[in-house]
């Protein structure tokens, strides 16, 4: 089995595994806010910076089509499930519910929306050689989701962009990063935005 080696800014890492170069999967969480791109431009910079997959010179079959792509990084967005309500009238009126023509409009507004944000995110990647890319949208919980996708996917990294809440925010609505940290069964690394890292 012909070895790969891997070129980063810190070294050579030839990697032989009896025959079968394991893949490493990371999993980068998008959203509308401009610290989850910061995540994933962090990522793509620091973790993907200068990785390559190249044949080790007394193997120059190594770089084939099974060994070229080491890397498979899994963009996931998570939307809030938008649920049927009624809306009260008033003070002793009657209670009515949200037209289904809203509820349709509403869902088909978070789907480009989705839509939009994997697509820029799939844009950020395009020049890293030798990573896979994909892009997955689902609707739910964003903690569970996340916890779940990463558990199932096998995942070998999480990252997420840190959004400064702020505290009393962050005790009410609760941080997704926080949650995951705790609950995820993969190491998952925080990305701080830019002001949040220079306080």
């Amino acid at each position: 089995m012909p070895s790969l080696v891997m070129e980063t800014e810190k070294g050579k890492l030839v990697a032989q595994q009896e025959g079968l170069v394991k893949k490493t999967r990371i999993m980068v969480v998008i959203d509308e806010s401009d610290e989850s791109f910061h995540g994933l431009q962090w990522t793509l910079d620091n973790l993907f910076g200068c990785i390559t997959a190249t044949a080790a010179p007394e193997q120059p079959e190594a770089n084939d089509e099974a060994g070229s792509r080491l890397i498979t990084l899994s963009l996931v967005h998570v939307q809030q499930a938008f649920h049927l309500h009624y809306v009260p009238a008033g003070p002793g009126g009657t209670a009515f519910y949200i037209p289904s023509s809203v509820e349709e409009s509403v869902k088909k507004a978070q789907q480009q929306i989705a839509k939009a944000l994997v697509s820029r995110a799939s844009d950020m990647c395009k020049e890293k050689m030798n990573i896979e890319v994909e892009t997955l949208v689902f609707e739910g919980d964003p903690k569970e989701k996340i916890c779940r996708a990463a558990q199932e996917m096998h995942v070998d990294l999480l990252v997420i962009g840190s959004r400064n809440l702020g505290k009393f925010k962050r005790a009410f609505l609760g941080s997704v990063s926080d949650y995951c940290a705790q609950h995820a069964n993969c190491p998952v690394l925080i990305v701080k935005s830019p002001k949040e890292a220079s306080k």
